[in-house]
């Protein structure tokens, strides 16, 4: 991927990230004011600029523009994992200790969106960094793994036509090189693994 594309995933989160704080402090200002925010309205809007928040963060991590030398902090990660997954089908399980090159947390997240489209009825996605080898796995009896999307990847090809809801599969083998890795990919009847 160009850096220029890059740069526009990062530009288009920063920019919807401010708007959406700015509602989050605005509810935050209407309870200090005395006005109930414990409605079930309130609490719908609350919770969805939190994901929708989150979300922004996640995209920004996995698509946006990222530098050698960058770190993302472990807490950054998991706060936005643990919205993400707040009321949702999916959970993730970070098993990555301290903060981390930003490009290999941007691999490991992008491989993490290519696991989520196996977990149509949901599930957990493991994400193990051990001994330097990063491990993005789950395992579900539902899983659901489309060969005209990992076929292609497995043989380190783009998928062909991908739609904007499948863009992580045209990403991640050129984001993984960027980032000084190879991609192994694994599965069985019930489990899938991304590694690098």
């Amino acid at each position: 991927m160009s850096n220029l594309n890059a740069l526009i995933g990062s530009r288009i989160c920063h920019d919807l990230i401010n708007p959406l704080g700015a509602i989050g402090n605005g509810i935050e200002l209407l309870g200090m004011s005395g006005v109930a925010t414990d409605s079930a309205e309130m609490t719908l809007v609350s919770e969805s600029v939190e994901n929708a928040t989150a979300k922004v963060k996640f995209l920004r991590l996995a698509f946006g523009d990222a530098m050698q030398d960058q770190i993302v902090a472990r807490r950054e990660i998991l706060t936005t994992l643990e919205a993400i997954a707040r009321g949702g089908r999916l959970s993730y399980s970070w098993n990555a200790t301290g903060d981390l090159p930003r490009m290999d947390v941007r691999t490991a997240l992008l491989s993490t969106m290519c696991v989520e489209t196996a977990l149509p009825m949901g599930g957990d996605i493991e994400i193990t960094l051990d001994q330097g080898r990063w491990r993005i796995y789950a395992q579900n009896d539902r899983l659901t793994l489309d060969p005209a999307l990992w076929a292609p990847l497995s043989k380190g090809n783009c998928p062909p036509d991908l739609s904007a809801a499948k863009v992580h599969f045209g990403l991640l083998l050129e984001m993984a090189a960027e980032a000084g890795q190879t991609l192994s990919l694994d599965h069985g009847a019930d489990w899938v693994s991304i590694s690098f």
